[in-house]
C-alpha cells in the first residue's frame, strides 16, 4: 500500500470476513464513514474501521438493528448499555414467544376448537392486574360468595377476615415475570379451570363445609380438617395393603372419625359419620388436587402430596362402616 495506512473497502472486507457490497452499505448509513479518498475517488478507511466493523457483524449476529448501532456508535454509547438495552428487548421478546408457544402446544395437545384457542390466547395476554381480577373474583365467589357482606347478618369479625384472607392467599396463583412455558401452561389451565362452573361449586360446597365445621372464635373460616389425620392414619394402613372394607380397617376409621368429631364439637356417631363422607366426597374431586398442582408451578412452590389415594382408601373404608 506503499506506506498509506488506510484501508480500501477490498482490505476491509478481507479482514473482517464481510462482503465488500455489507462494507459498503455500512459506509454508507455512516457506521464506518470513511476517513479520505484516492485521487481517484474510491474510499480510503482507517485502522479502527476493522473493529468497528467486526463489533458491527457481532452486534447483527445478535440481533441488533443497524439503526441502534449506527446511533450508538455516533454517541458513543458504552457497549454494555447497548447490550444491557438490547437484552432487556430479548427478555420481551422471549416472553411473548414463550406465551405464543405455550397457547400452541396445548391447542396441539388438547386438539382445541378454535373458541378454546382464542380463549387460552386471551388468558395468557392477561396483564398482572387483569390476572388478579380474574382470580379474586374465582377466589371471592369460593370463600365469600352471595349473601356474606356487609348488612346480611352475617359478617365476619376481624380475626375471620383474616384468617379468610389467608386462604385466599395461598390459593392465589402469581405468574413471574418471566414465566417459562411450563408455567405458562400451568397459568392458562389454571385460569380455565377457576372459570368453570362445575369446579366454582366444588369448591364452594369444600369451603362451606370446612366452616360449617369451625367452632367457637373460628367459626365460619375453612380451615385444616381431618385430612391430615387421615394420611396419618391411611397412608400406613394403605401402604400395609389392608383392605377398606375389612375389619381391621375399622381402628382407622374410629381414629379420624373421633378426630373430627373433636374438630366439630359433635357427637361421635353414624350422623357425623355420614357428615364426613359427604365432605371428603367435595374434597376428593380431582380439579381441586389439580388446581393445586397447577398453582404450585405457577408458584414455583414444591408440588402438594397427593390426597387421592388416601382419601379414596378412606372413603371406601367409611362407607363399608357406614353401610355395615
Amino acid at each position: 500500500m506503499n506506506g498509506d495506512t488506510h484501508l480500501s473497502i477490498g482490505e476491509l472486507a478481507r479482514r473482517t470476513g464481510l462482503t465488500v457490497k455489507a462494507v459498503r452499505s455500512y459506509s454508507d448509513r455512516g457506521i464506518v464513514p470513511p476517513v479520505g479518498r484516492t485521487p481517484a475517488g474510491y474510499r480510503r478507511y482507517g485502522p479502527d474501521a476493522v473493529a468497528r466493523l467486526r463489533l458491527v457483524r457481532t452486534l447483527r449476529t445478535l440481533g441488533l438493528d443497524l439503526h441502534t448501532i449506527r446511533e450508538a456508535m455516533e454517541r458513543d454509547t458504552p457497549l454494555a448499555e447497548i447490550a444491557a438495552a438490547h437484552a432487556e428487548a430479548l427478555a420481551v421478546q422471549i416472553r411473548v414467544l414463550n406465551v405464543r408457544r405455550a397457547v400452541l402446544t396445548t391447542a396441539a395437545r388438547r386438539e382445541s376448537t378454535p373458541e378454546e384457542i382464542d380463549l387460552m390466547h386471551r388468558l395468557a395476554r392477561l396483564s398482572e392486574e387483569e390476572r388478579q381480577v380474574l382470580i379474586r373474583a374465582f377466589l371471592d365467589e369460593v370463600f365469600i360468595g352471595p349473601g356474606t357482606g356487609a348488612g346480611t347478618g352475617t359478617e365476619r369479625g376481624p380475626g375471620t377476615r383474616t384468617a379468610l384472607a389467608g386462604v385466599m392467599r395461598s390459593l392465589t396463583p402469581q405468574l413471574p415475570d418471566d414465566p417459562t412455558e411450563e408455567e405458562t401452561e400451568a397459568w392458562i389451565e389454571l385460569a380455565e379451570l377457576s372459570q368453570d362452573p362445575g369446579f366454582r361449586a366444588v369448591m364452594r360446597r369444600t369451603a362451606e363445609l370446612h366452616a360449617a365445621d369451625r367452632t367457637g372464635r373460628t367459626a365460619g373460616v375453612p380451615g385444616p380438617g381431618p385430612e391430615v389425620v387421615i394420611l396419618d392414619h391411611a397412608a400406613p394402613a394403605r401402604a400395609a395393603g389392608i383392605d377398606p372394607h375389612s375389619a381391621q380397617a375399622g381402628p382407622v376409621v374410629d381414629a379420624v372419625t373421633a378426630a373430627y368429631a373433636q374438630l366439630c364439637g359433635r357427637p361421635d356417631d353414624a350422623a357425623l359419620q355420614q357428615r364426613l363422607l359427604t365432605r371428603l366426597d367435595t374434597v376428593d374431586d380431582p380439579r381441586r388436587e389439580r388446581y393445586l398442582r397447577l398453582l404450585a408451578v405457577v408458584n414455583r412452590w414444591p408440588g402438594p402430596e397427593p390426597l387421592s389415594p388416601e382419601l379414596g382408601w378412606f372413603r371406601a373404608a367409611l362407607r363399608a362402616r357406614i353401610h355395615a
